[in-house]
C-alpha cells in the first residue's frame, strides 16, 4: 500500500482550507486518511505563522516509513528544510508552437511588404 502525504481540502466554496494528511494512494482526495499531519490556509498572508503548521517529527516519521509527498507538500516540507525539492525547469514549456511561429513569419512578410510599399 504506497503512502502519500497530501492536501485534503474542506472549507466553503471560495475558502480553501486545506489539511495535510498521510493517506493510501488510492484513497479520495477528501475521503479517509491515516493521520493528520498539520494544515494550510492559503487566504493568510505568505509570513503569516499560522498559513502552514506541521508536526514536524510525525512527518519526519511519515517520510522515514516510505511516504512520498506531493509535489505542493513537498515545497512545503522544503521551506522548512524538512525535505529536499530539486529544482525544476522546461525551458521548451515557454516557447511558441509550429502555428504561432508561422503566424508570427507570415506577420512579418506582410510588415516587410508594406514598408516596401510605403518607401
Amino acid at each position: 500500500m504506497p503512502l502519500k502525504i497530501r492536501l485534503a481540502r474542506g472549507g466553503a466554496k471560495k475558502r480553501p482550507y486545506y489539511r495535510i494528511v498521510v493517506a493510501e494512494a488510492t484513497a479520495p482526495r477528501d475521503g479517509r486518511f491515516i493521520e493528520k499531519l498539520g494544515t494550510y490556509n492559503p487566504l493568510l498572508p505568505k509570513d503569516h505563522a499560522d498559513r502552514i503548521t506541521l508536526v514536524e517529527d510525525r512527518v519526519k516519521h511519515w517520510l522515514s516509513v516510505g511516504a512520498q509527498p506531493t509535489d505542493r507538500v513537498l515545497r512545503f516540507l522544503d521551506a522548512r528544510g524538512i525535505a529536499n525539492r530539486p529544482a525544476r525547469n522546461n525551458p521548451k514549456k515557454s516557447e511558441p508552437g509550429k502555428k504561432a511561429l508561422e503566424r508570427a513569419e507570415e506577420k512579418a512578410k506582410k510588415a516587410e511588404a508594406a514598408a516596401g510599399e510605403a518607401a
